[in-house]
């Protein structure tokens, strides 16, 4: 049995703002439950509170079965931990706690090769090996094969951050669906992971016995594996919950059902409001004249005391209202120009020409270069020109090539980073940052800034600082710089991964509108049907043109 009940969880932020405000539902044993919702609404706020990690103002969290974890920040990893650093973050505490002991153990014979450390040394041994370590390390190779095609002993000490973002959610995902928790918690698994990653994932939570609480923005895996949708709706004392018993497929019919029964309710309790008011002032009025009057006058005053007592019908959720307005400009005819580029290590050499106005999908599995071709056209190609500068402060780095890449005249490009890592915005608040400008877009007014921000649906977010956002509000305020700037390339890393479903289908609309040229990095597949050009990055090494998506590339054969 593993199941989780949560109740009447009330959740405040450190300025007393409301977070959550009763949210209550369930996640029963065996079932693969989604979590959806505008973003910032507290999803993962809440999965912190489920795991233990945060306290809730009120409310309780029950819960049985043991629990392995799967955080946001994997597929993020950029520090100094390994591949065994990232398989015992997704172990049980238990084991966790004993391969953290082995390497301070390790660390310290290595500073004192005296008895007493060597005799902790030993015992440390034991005690991984009692916590059934030598066991799951027969796991973690099969789980290494399957993720990187590497076994774990040749694995293990390779930095985490040499893997693509997919590497790493893969590695965690198998080790979670392989290890002996009967409740997973997954916070955005998709993200980050390739379509057959997808795909994968998709089959194991299908196949699965564990019960699965997870977060997702992808609607074609909310439609082929949740078998229930909790959405967050965020109201003006926080977000309650509302459960929809079905996968996506019928979820946005019943949410619109539900909306148009509450719009009807409230409509009709107005209306009988406005009665009861009429008749307590009309009895008032008969009774101060009509002393007969005076008892269906406090009848009436009671009834409506009774009718505002019980309250209104539940009210309809706060929709958020994102408009992005991407502008570009006109440039020459050819916006990128590539002859036998080969991205060094990575793809075998190719040529391509992408004209004004295209929409490009750049496809094909992680690890195959996608994402180093968006950061050489994000730094202007080869030999840029000064116009071909980013139009951001955002940190590029260099990408080895051969071969040339060069940008069209009048081509500035913006370019949105994957990981949302923007140094140059650490420690400010989005007004401030709007407030001073930089040297690429004009400062603005308080007014105009404020504008922009509520536009974005960030305006109670004013005066947060950027690192304190929610991914997907640093994703739309990364669009609205790139809004700013003056773009005329928009170079997109997986723009999506973060969003929720309106504030993606808002950067739909903006790049459909937008006067200019897109190429963006994407595994999602509702996404990429908006663009009319792919270039593959294949599994051969080669990179080719398609008309149409491909999603069945698998990983780049190459030594690994």
């Amino acid at each position: 049995m593993a199941h989780i009940d949560v109740s009447g969880i009330d959740y405040f932020l450190s300025d007393g703002t409301q977070l959550l405000n009763g949210v209550t539902f369930k996640v029963p044993d065996g079932t693969k439950t989604a979590l959806i919702g505008p973003n910032g609404t507290g999803k993962t706020t809440l999965f912190r509170i489920i795991s233990g990690d945060l306290v809730p103002d009120e409310g309780v969290i029950g819960r049985s079965g043991n629990m392995g974890i799967m955080r946001q920040f994997v597929g993020q990893v950029r520090d100094d931990s390994t591949v065994r650093d990232l398989l015992v973050s997704a172990a049980p505490p238990a084991l966790a706690a004993a391969a953290r002991a082995v390497d301070e153990a390790e660390l310290a014979m290595l500073e004192h090769d005296d008895e007493p450390t060597q005799m902790a040394y030993a015992q440390a041994i034991v005690d991984w090996g009692d916590a059934g370590g030598y066991d799951v390390e027969t796991v973690w190779d099969e789980v290494c094969m399957a993720a990187l095609g590497l076994p774990f002993d040749r694995a293990q000490h390779r930095p985490a951050s040499s893997l693509s973002g997919g590497e790493q959610k893969r590695l965690v995902l198998e080790a979670l669906f392989a290890g002996p928790d009967e409740l997973l918690l997954l916070d955005e698994p998709d993200n980050y992971l390739d379509v057959p990653g997808k795909r994968w994932l998709e089959a194991k939570l299908n196949d699965s016995k564990k019960t699965v609480f997870f977060i997702s923005h992808d609607r074609e895996l909310l439609n082929n594996a949740a078998g229930r949708i909790v959405t967050l709706e965020p109201g003006i004392n926080g977000a309650g919950a509302w459960i929809h018993g079905g996968g996506f497929g019928s979820y946005v019919d019943a949410r619109a059902d539900r909306n148009a029964r509450f719009e009807e309710l409230r409509k009709r309790w107005d209306e009988e409001h406005v009665k009861l008011k009429e008749l307590v002032n009309m009895y008032k009025n008969k009774a101060a004249f009509r002393s007969d009057m005076a008892n269906r006058y406090h009848a009436a005053q009671t009834r409506l005391a009774k009718f505002l007592e019980a309250g209104p019908p539940e009210a309809l959720p706060i929709e958020q209202n994102v408009k992005m307005r991407l502008k570009g400009g006109r440039t020459a005819k050819r916006a990128v120009v590539a002859e036998k580029l080969e991205l060094t290590g990575l793809m075998k050499p190719f040529s391509t020409e992408i004209w004004f106005g295209d929409r490009v999908g750049v496809l094909g599995s992680n690890g195959s270069g996608k994402s180093h071709f968006l950061r050489l056209l994000a730094t202007g190609g080869t030999d840029p020109e000064r116009e071909h500068l980013p139009v951001s402060d955002v940190e590029i780095a260099e990408v080895p090539h051969e071969g040339t890449v060069k940008l069209g005249a009048r081509i500035r490009p913006g370019f949105f980073a994957q990981t949302h890592v923007r140094p140059d915005l650490l420690g400010k608040t989005l007004l401030e940052i709007l407030h001073r400008g930089d040297e690429h877009r004009s400062g603005m007014g308080r007014e105009a800034a404020a504008g922009a921000l509520d536009g974005y649906g960030l305006a109670a977010q004013s005066e947060q600082k950027y690192e304190s956002l929610s991914g997907g509000q640093q994703a739309r305020f990364q669009i609205l710089l790139l809004q700013l700037s003056g773009a005329t390339l928009l170079l997109l890393d997986e723009p999506t991964d973060n969003l929720d479903l309106h504030s993606a289908e808002a950067l739909e609309r903006a790049i459909d509108h937008f006067e200019g040229t897109v190429l963006a990095v994407t595994h999602d597949r509702w996404f990429a049907r908006t663009f009319d050009r792919f270039l593959v990055f294949g599994s051969d090494g080669r990179v080719y043109e398609s008309a149409e998506p491909v999603w069945n590339e698998k990983r780049v054969e190459r030594a690994r």
